[in-house]
Parts: C-alpha cells; sequence; structure tokens
C-alpha cells in the first residue's frame, strides 16, 4: 500500500468506503486535548475505531472509550491491533514517544509542536521510513483555512503578514512555565502562528529571524516577538504570549488586496460558525464558512490516507520549517535580538 498523500487540498470523498476497514487508532496519554477533542473526534469519524489507550491512571485510558485500555504506554506499543498511535504527551516526551511508536512499526499522529528542534523533526523523519509522522497542527484542516490558501492568488504576490496569538493561561504549577517539559509562549502557541506565516508567504525559510522574548523566573518566554524576513522582501510579525490580554489573529497583505482571519484563527471548533474577510482594494467581502469540527477532519483525512484513500495530512518538511524558526527565535532572543538565519 501506497502511502504517498494525496495533493494539497484534496478532500476525502468518502467516509463510507473508509469505514469498511477503519484503522485501529491507539492514544499515548489522556490528557485534555485527548479526552476532549480527539478521543470524540475518532469516535465520531468513519474509517477510525479507538482500539487502545493508555494513561499512568488506567481509569483515564478507559474514560476514554477504548476497546483495551492499558496504565503503561509500551504495552500499548506491543499491542499488533493497534495500526496508528496519537502521542498526547507534554512536548519534551514528543520525540521519544514518536520514535518508540515507529520502532514498533505503528503510524503517528503527535501533537504539536513535534518536535522542541529542527534535529528532533529530522530524528523522526529518518525513523519513519514507510510509515506516516504526521503533526497534529488541526487548525490546518479547518475548511476557513483551506478556502484561504486557495484565495491568495486574489490579493496579489504575498507581501506581508500579522500572526498572534496570546492568551492569560492558569500558570501557576502548569508545565508551560517548566523548561525541561518544553515550556514557553513558542512552543505553546507559537507554532500556530509561525506555520501560519510558512504556508501564507510559501517561499521556504525566511533568510533571516529577529525575535524578543519576556521571561518568566523559571527561564520560559512568556511573550515573544519575532520579525521574519525572506530574500524577496516579504516580512511577517510574530506575537505569541501566555501571559498576555486573549488574542488571535492572522492577516496577509498582497499587492491588490488583504485576507483576514479575525476570530479564532488557530482554535475555532465544532460549535463556531467562522468567516474570511477577503479585501481586494475596492471593498471588503465577508465570507461565512459553517462550523466544523477539525479534528474530526484531521482523523478522517489521514485514516484515509493510511487506507491508500483520498486525504490531507501535514508533510513532515512543514513541521521542519516550523521548527527551523522556532530554533532561530530561540536564538535571536538570546542573543538580544540579533538577526539569526534559520537552517
Amino acid at each position: 500500500m501506497s502511502l504517498r498523500p494525496a495533493a494539497d487540498g484534496m478532500r476525502c470523498s468518502s467516509e463510507q468506503d473508509a469505514s469498511k476497514d477503519p484503522v485501529r487508532w491507539g492514544f499515548l496519554g489522556a490528557g485534555m486535548v485527548a479526552s476532549a477533542a480527539l478521543a470524540p473526534a475518532v469516535h465520531a469519524a468513519d474509517g477510525a475505531v479507538l482500539q487502545a489507550a493508555a494513561a499512568r491512571d488506567l481509569q483515564r485510558a478507559r474514560a476514554l472509550g477504548p476497546v483495551r485500555a492499558y496504565d503503561d504506554y509500551r504495552a500499548l506499543l506491543a499491542d499488533d491491533e493497534v495500526e496508528a498511535v496519537y502521542v498526547s504527551l507534554s512536548n519534551e516526551a514528543h520525540l521519544p514517544w514518536t520514535l518508540a511508536a515507529l520502532a514498533a512499526g505503528k503510524h503517528v499522529l503527535c501533537e504539536k509542536p513535534l518536535g522542541l528542534t529542527t534535529t528532533e523533526v529530522e530524528q523522526m523523519t529518518d525513523a519513519a521510513g514507510d510509515r506516516l509522522v504526521v503533526e497534529a497542527s488541526w487548525y490546518r484542516w479547518h475548511p476557513r483555512v483551506r478556502l484561504a490558501q486557495q484565495r491568495l492568488p486574489e490579493i496579489g504576490a504575498v507581501r506581508h503578514v500579522t500572526a498572534g496569538f496570546t492568551f492569560a493561561g492558569q500558570l501557576d504549577g502548569n508545565y508551560r512555565l517548566d523548561p525541561t517539559r518544553g515550556g514557553g509562549a513558542m512552543y505553546d502557541v507559537g507554532c500556530y502562528a509561525v506555520s501560519a506565516c510558512l504556508w501564507s508567504v510559501d517561499q521556504g525559510l525566511p533568510a533571516d529571524v529577529v525575535a524578543r522574548s519576556e521571561r518568566g523566573a523559571s527561564g520560559v518566554d512568556l511573550q515573544t516577538r519575532a520579525i521574519l524576513r525572506w530574500e524577496s522582501g516579504v516580512e511577517a510579525e510574530v506575537h505569541v504570549g501566555i501571559d498576555a490580554d486573549q488574542g488571535q489573529w492572522l492577516v496577509i497583505t498582497g499587492d491588490t488586496g488583504e485576507l483576514e482571519l479575525r476570530d479564532a484563527p488557530y482554535t475555532s471548533w465544532k460549535d463556531d460558525d467562522t468567516e474570511l474577510w477577503v479585501s481586494d482594494g475596492v471593498g471588503t467581502a465577508r465570507v461565512p464558512v459553517p462550523a466544523v469540527d477539525a479534528y474530526r477532519l484531521m482523523v478522517v483525512e489521514m485514516s484515509s490516507v493510511l487506507r491508500g484513500g483520498p486525504g490531507w495530512v501535514l508533510p513532515l518538511e512543514q513541521s521542519r520549517q516550523c521548527a527551523a524558526v522556532l530554533d532561530a527565535v530561540f536564538a535571536s532572543a538570546a542573543a538580544g535580538g540579533a538577526a539569526v538565519r534559520p537552517h
């Protein structure tokens, strides 16, 4: 079976066909995203079944509704009935458990950020072989994001992007403040804004990055601002924070117009009707997008691809580029805002 994904933007045409031979999923971890979003998505998706879940607390694993529950991650990986593994663990655990899942012959859907460094993403890529490794950057499956990508030509050549994601998190005792667990604003929400800049500009890695961070007592970045600059002259501005007023935005400016995703561009979920604003220099059109569960779409399309059907999965190279920009952001901020070239 070929695991080469279908062309970018192709949608799964028939979940009913996939439901005849559903992909058997296993979950490593039973945290908030797994319990509130991914487990319901798998249960709701034709073409997928939650075969197993593992958590240190067996009751939490059982609460996800799997066929089997384990209190040991390696026991799940040894389960021959599990074909694809969702890694729902804290950031520092993404690399070791993705590698362990691949070594056990499983496909992997891993929470964002896929790796803490470019090197980590490259290690996963090297280990993947003919297995899929996909970063669960779920907003990329949302129809509004796909519509924005389709309508980019209407605004001419992209010249500037502004992307941000800020919120006031409950930080006391939270892993987001722990540098040993991949805490901080860039790892938590920066990957959303940076990836949006990369697909909007669509010119590969920027020529350089300049960044400054405000750090907490533990050393993690509480807020980070960065400018990404491409050889073509295109610039993108990023602002992320975990101790700031709530806000999400994505504005893409071209030669002849502008695209704007105003309302929760990175976290619009199944109850959220959304809209895309398209300006052509003369007027502005509001394009409504009905509510949809992008988590379910992610599961449906990856499952379809695993069965040789149509669908889209986030390419590893895009995850590597995002990690490379984050590496450059951290290096620039550590150097007081010096320009750093990502690679």
